[in-house]
């Protein structure tokens, strides 16, 4: 490892930092390489060794200077749970811990009193930008301590977008706030995925439209409908006119039902949402145009796994 945790380097104007990396999958590896290119030194920790800096948790804690900052990147739930439990029996009195998966809002909270107990900071971050946040940067929704959040802000300004801070990063509230805001905005993300869909679909079964894949990437520019969402259809459709390698089977990962759960709770009408989900319990039962084009959506900006089309 090299020198201590801050730098006299700057970007942005802000001092370099060292931080610890759990998790190096499709966006844990790919913001340690965003990170390091900004500057900052990063230890990354991932029970696959050949991504991985160090072999263990425990190693990746020894090997930072303290007071230590460290950065949960691995998948909701449980893995997330026993990473932060074992965390916070290896750090020390000032350290921090920013759990930057899709963790519910309510496990948060949970979270930052296992940590308080033994004087150790938390944030929750949801993050967005999947696979093409390396070179595009990550947005940025945050919930905890305001010194906490300052503590960690050349991290999010390194990971975020360039531009103003406002517009692509938030202190969203205290703990639990950041992870919710992602919850809502994964919400909102399902229903344009279904429009854009939906549309994709009618366009395909009306026989006077001669040239789908044309009249989509038309769209680009000057329409209201306009946005990196139909950029990644376009592309899609440039790689499969007709999206017939997919079937239009498409997972949901948790936060659209949590979302719909918060829109009961709160007495908020959300049918477009609702709708949205409900089609993707839908592609589980038989295929079709518009869930194949969301498939295609989710691998063009996440990874995410699609099924292919036996041959």
């Amino acid at each position: 490892m090299t020198g201590p945790a801050r730098r006299h380097k700057h970007w942005r104007g802000l001092s370099m930092v060292q931080l610890g990396l759990v998790g190096l999958g499709r966006m844990g590896f790919n913001m340690r390489e965003r990170l390091r290119a900004a500057g900052h030194e990063v230890v990354g920790y991932d029970q696959n060794p050949e991504v991985s800096d160090v072999g263990s948790v425990r190693e990746l804690v020894s090997a930072l200077a303290a007071p230590r900052m460290i950065w949960v990147m691995v998948p909701a739930g449980e893995p997330t749970r026993q990473t932060i439990a074992e965390l916070a029996d290896l750090l020390t009195d000032g350290d921090l811990v920013i759990d930057g998966g899709n963790s519910k809002f309510t496990d948060d909270k949970r979270h930052a009193e296992l940590l308080a107990a033994k004087g150790i900071g938390f944030l929750d971050a949801g993050v967005s930008g999947g696979v093409w946040g390396k070179e595009n940067g990550y947005g940025l929704m945050v919930g905890g301590a305001q010194t906490d959040v300052e503590r960690a802000m050349p991290i999010f300004d390194a990971l975020r977008p360039e531009g103003p801070r406002a517009e692509g990063f938030a202190h969203a509230g205290s703990v639990g706030a950041g992870h919710y805001a992602k919850m809502v905005h994964n919400g909102i993300e399902y229903g344009l995925m279904q429009a854009y869909a939906e549309g994709f679909e009618l366009l395909e079964a009306a026989k006077v439209v001669e040239d789908v894949p044309a009249v989509i990437k038309a769209w680009q520019r000057g329409t209201v409908v306009r946005s990196w969402l139909l950029e990644l259809l376009v592309r899609a459709l440039d790689e499969d006119p007709e999206l017939d390698d997919l079937e239009g089977y498409v997972e949901d990962s948790g936060e659209g039902r949590w979302t719909l759960e918060e829109a009961i709770n709160n007495a908020v009408p959300a049918p477009v949402i609702s709708a949205a989900l409900f089609a993707r319990f839908a592609s589980r039962q038989q295929d079709s145009a518009a869930m194949r084009a969301v498939a295609a959506l989710r691998n063009q900006f996440g990874g995410h796994a699609v099924k292919k089309v036996a041959e």
